[in-house]
C-alpha cells in the first residue's frame, strides 16, 4: 500500500512520487505519515523530510519549514525551501553558515526582522549541511558498493 507524497516550495516541484511512508518535522515534533492516515493540516519546522520508497529505499530533503496537509491518500509538503539531500552543495551551505555566524558575532541587530532572518538563514544552512552530510555520503557509499539497506534510527 502507498500513499501520493509531494514536495513543492513556491519555485518548483521538488518531488512526486508513490511512497510507503513519509516522516516529517512538524513544530511539535517528528510525526510519520503512513497510507490511509487521518486528515491532518499541520506547521512544519527546518528539518529532514525523509521518504521510504515500496522497496525500503529512502530519499531525505533538507526543509526550511512550511506545512502539511495530510489525506488518507496523499502528502503535500508546501515548504519555504526544500532540496534533496543529493543535491546539496556543502561547501555552498558552509559559507552561508559562516555568513550567519559571522553576522550573529557582529553584535545583536537591534531590528528583530533583521535579527530573525539571520536566525533563520544560520538554522537553514545547519539543516542543509546536516542532511547533506549525512544521507548523501551514505547514499554515495551505497552506490559505489552496491547496496543499500533501509534507513536505520539515527536519531
Amino acid at each position: 500500500m502507498t500513499i501520493q507524497c509531494d514536495i513543492v516550495t513556491q519555485e518548483r516541484l521538488v518531488f512526486s512520487q508513490q511512497v510507503a511512508s513519509v516522516s516529517l518535522p512538524g513544530t511539535e515534533g517528528r510525526m510519520g505519515i503512513l497510507p490511509n492516515h487521518s486528515a491532518l493540516l499541520t506547521t512544519l519546522a527546518f528539518g529532514d523530510v525523509w521518504v521510504r520508497h515500496p522497496n525500503g529505499e529512502e530519499e531525505h530533503f533538507a526543509i526550511g519549514g512550511g506545512y502539511a496537509e495530510v489525506q488518507p491518500n496523499k502528502v503535500v509538503v508546501l515548504a519555504d525551501s526544500a532540496e534533496q539531500a543529493e543535491e546539496i552543495d556543502l561547501e555552498r551551505a558552509e559559507r552561508a553558515r559562516e555568513r550567519a555566524l559571522q553576522a550573529m558575532k557582529e553584535g545583536v541587530v537591534q531590528d528583530p526582522d533583521q535579527f530573525a532572518q539571520i536566525q533563520a538563514s544560520l538554522l537553514r544552512a545547519q539543516i542543509r549541511l546536516d542532511v547533506g552530510r549525512r544521507h548523501t555520503g551514505r547514499r554515495r557509499r551505497e552506490m559505489a558498493t552496491g547496496t543499500g539497506s533501509p534507513r536505520q534510527d539515527e536519531s
